[in-house]
């Protein structure tokens, strides 16, 4: 309508001169019209596109009972350690994300320590298969964990959660069908396990490690010709328990280009935008950030208070001491959970505990080896069910 418009009135303009008068008042509707074209029409492609592949690992695909297809890693035991028959299954963060690299460095880490490490990439995350959308719940994956357990047939399992990965296996102890799968369970830094949960507001950690943890080693992510513009960046990064990227005009251009997406997306969430078919390739980048319902976004799951309170499956909640989680999150699974067994409280580390600083992943695999083998903690137990109110005021 716009366009046929400016053509309409271009003739009017038009109407008393020359032929080569008429075109001038045209110039500014091609221009225009060049320029809504460039936007509008799909520059993107719209096939999924997986991670290329890992070059240490290699990753297979299981078809489980449940229907998904998901990717699979195996980190069979390594190393002079005394092997453990009870194989390791993790779950990662996300949710519907990949496994990162750090992921799969620590992974490999604990299957030197003598564990036969298995990780799965949730349906529609990393190189696993897509779900139709009306298929993606919490519900879901609860049962995907219990079918891979099946599948893998070596009986129960031990089980670290990460993450919206530690508020499935939360959950999954809440089930008694899957329960009956694991042996013990490692929650970390867990989101919220149902909807009462998710609306809690509250405390949170430590927003960095400014002053606690120990100072950075080791040559600096930064280019020498940014180092004075981007010092501030690579500090809080290394300070904050993350890795710092190589941060360049490129960064700068990326993040400025999901920035518009970001705010497309929103658009189109609030009917506010055209149809997202037709521009900016924002239906296939919304199809991709759709995120199932699981409690850190949907408040209306019911309680799983009352069936959490029945598990006997013994468990060990890790919480990091500069993390933006809710710390309630973690105190309301300690206090519904009585087969929480210890809590270990990580100091100067963030959410991401073993990110590859430091000492930070042979303190988690410490704290992780510790529990499986039930061996004595390597922390004090803290914060404890009785100590709760005091750990969130402290």
């Amino acid at each position: 309508m716009t366009v046929a418009g400016a053509v309409i009135a271009a003739l009017w303009r038009g109407r008393r001169r020359s032929w080569q008068g008429r075109l001038v008042p045209f110039m500014p509707v091609l221009v225009a019209a060049a320029l809504t074209l460039s936007v509008c029409v799909p520059t993107v492609p719209t096939t999924r596109r997986y991670p290329s592949a890992l070059t240490f690992v290699t990753t297979e695909h299981w078809r489980l009972s449940t229907g998904s297809r998901v990717a699979v890693y195996h980190y069979p035991p390594t190393g002079n350690s005394p092997r453990h028959r009870v194989p390791l299954v993790y779950l990662h963060g996300g949710p519907v994300r990949g496994i990162s690299v750090l992921d799969h460095h620590f992974l490999r880490r604990l299957a030197g320590q003598g564990y036969d490490v298995y990780a799965y990439e949730q349906a529609g995350g990393g190189r696993s298969d897509l779900l139709p959308m009306d298929q993606y719940s919490i519900t879901r994956s609860v049962h995907d964990l219990g079918a891979f357990v099946g599948k893998l047939g070596k009986g129960r399992v031990d089980v670290l959660g990460f993450s919206s990965g530690a508020a499935v296996l939360t959950r999954a102890l809440a089930d008694r069908t899957t329960a009956a799968h694991l042996r013990r369970a490692v929650i970390a830094e867990p989101g919220p396990m149902d909807g009462p949960t998710a609306r809690m507001t509250g405390r949170k950690g430590r927003p960095s490690a400014r002053g606690i943890a120990p100072a950075m080693a080791g040559p600096r992510s930064t280019r020498p010709s940014v180092r004075g513009r981007f010092r501030p960046h690579a500090a809080r990064t290394a300070q904050s328990g993350h890795r710092a990227g190589r941060i360049g005009g490129g960064r700068q251009r990326v993040h400025r280009r999901r920035s518009r997406q970001r705010h497309r997306v929103r658009l189109l969430r609030a009917g506010r935008a055209p149809h997202p078919g037709r521009g900016h390739g924002a239906e296939l980048l919304l199809q991709r950030r759709r995120q199932p319902p699981h409690p850190a976004n949907d408040q209306r799951l019911p309680s799983i208070a009352p069936r959490l309170r029945r598990s006997r499956t013994p468990a060990m909640l890790m919480i990091a001491e500069c993390s933006s989680q809710v710390r309630q999150w973690g105190t309301t699974i300690l206090a519904n959970n009585p087969a929480v067994q210890r809590t270990q409280f990580m100091p100067g580390v963030g959410h991401h505990m073993w990110n590859g600083l430091g000492d930070n992943d042979q303190r988690a695999a410490a704290v992780i080896t510790a529990f499986l083998q039930d061996k004595p903690a390597p922390l004090p137990d803290y914060p404890t069910r009785a100590g709760i109110p005091a750990f969130l005021r402290d």
